[in-house]
C-alpha cells in the first residue's frame, strides 16, 4: 500500500526546497554569465579582506559561544532552579530582537569601547547568535541518562571528568549542531555590526556599501562569494556532524 500521506507531505515540503533553492541557482547563473565581474572581485583586495574579516570574527564568535554556552546548556539540562524559566527566557530574547535594536543596545551599554573594532563585531554577533549553542547544548544533555553520568562518579570518576567523558560525547552531536548554526547566524549578521562597526569591513557590510554607492552588478559578485565560500562550510561542518552521529 502506497504512503499517500508522506508523498504529499513530501510535495508540501518541496516547496520550501526550491523557494531556497531558486534564488540561489538565479544569482550564482546569472553571475557565471558576467564573469568579469566575478574575476574582478577575487582580485579586489577590499574584498579579500572583508571576506577574511567575516570568516575570522564568525569564528571566534562560534569558539566563545561553545566555552560559554555549552556550561550554561548543562547547567539548564541538569538542573531546577528559582528563575530558571528566566533564565531561558533571557537566553531566545536574542532571537526576537530586530537587529539594529541589538546594536544600539550594545553602543548604548559599551560606548566607544566596541566602535568599529574586531571586538564590535564578535560582540553583535555574539548577542544574536549564542542562544542556537546554548539551546542545542540543553536539548543535547537532556538526550543523555544521568544515570550514565552517576555510574561513572561510582567508578570514581570526578563530575568533570563525568562531564567530558560521558555527558559531552554523547551530546556532541547537538552541540556541533548548535555550533554550526552558530556560526552561519554570525556570518550572516548585519544590521547590529552596521551601528556597532562599519569598520573593520566585513563582507556582510560591504555587499551592503557596494549596493548602495554602486547597485546590484556590483554588489553581485560579493553575495556569490560570500554564498559559495558559506555553503561550502556549512556542507563540511554538517557532513563532520552526520559522521559523529554515525561513529
Amino acid at each position: 500500500m502506497r504512503d499517500y500521506v508522506t508523498w504529499f507531505f513530501a510535495l508540501l515540503g518541496t516547496f520550501f526546497v526550491l523557494y531556497i533553492l531558486l534564488p540561489l541557482a538565479v544569482i550564482v547563473t546569472k553571475q557565471l554569465l558576467d564573469l568579469e565581474m566575478l574575476i574582478n572581485a577575487l582580485h579586489d583586495d577590499l574584498v579579500i579582506e572583508a571576506l577574511k574579516n567575516s570568516l575570522l570574527t564568525s569564528t571566534a564568535t562560534m569558539l566563545i559561544s561553545l566555552f560559554f554556552g555549552v556550561p550554561l546548556g548543562y547547567v539548564l539540562a541538569r538542573k531546577d532552579f528559582k528563575g530558571k524559566s528566566f533564565v531561558q527566557a533571557v537566553v531566545d530574547v536574542p532571537i526576537v530582537i530586530p537587529h539594529s535594536v541589538v546594536g544600539i543596545m550594545l553602543l548604548t551599554t559599551f560606548s566607544s569601547r566596541i566602535l568599529d573594532s574586531y571586538l564590535g563585531i564578535i560582540m553583535a554577533m555574539l548577542f544574536v547568535s549564542a542562544p542556537f549553542t546554548i539551546n542545542a547544548a540543553r536539548d543535547g544533555f537532556l538526550a543523555v541518562d544521568e544515570k550514565l553520568e552517576h555510574v561513572a562518579r561510582t567508578l570514581g570518576a570526578s563530575k568533570l571528568k563525568a562531564f567530558f567523558t560521558v555527558s559531552v560525547p554523547i551530546a556532541m552531536p547537538s552541540i556541533l549542531s548548535g555550533a554550526i548554526m552558530t556560526w552561519a547566524r554570525a556570518i550572516s549578521e548585519v544590521g547590529a555590526i552596521l551601528i556597532i562597526a562599519y569598520y573593520p569591513k566585513t563582507a556582510q557590510v560591504l555587499v551592503m556599501e557596494y549596493f548602495n554607492n554602486y547597485g546590484l552588478r556590483a554588489s553581485r559578485p560579493i553575495s556569490v562569494i560570500l554564498v559559495l565560500l558559506s555553503l561550502s562550510i556549512f556542507v563540511v561542518l554538517r557532513w563532520f556532524v552526520g559522521r559523529s552521529k554515525n561513529a
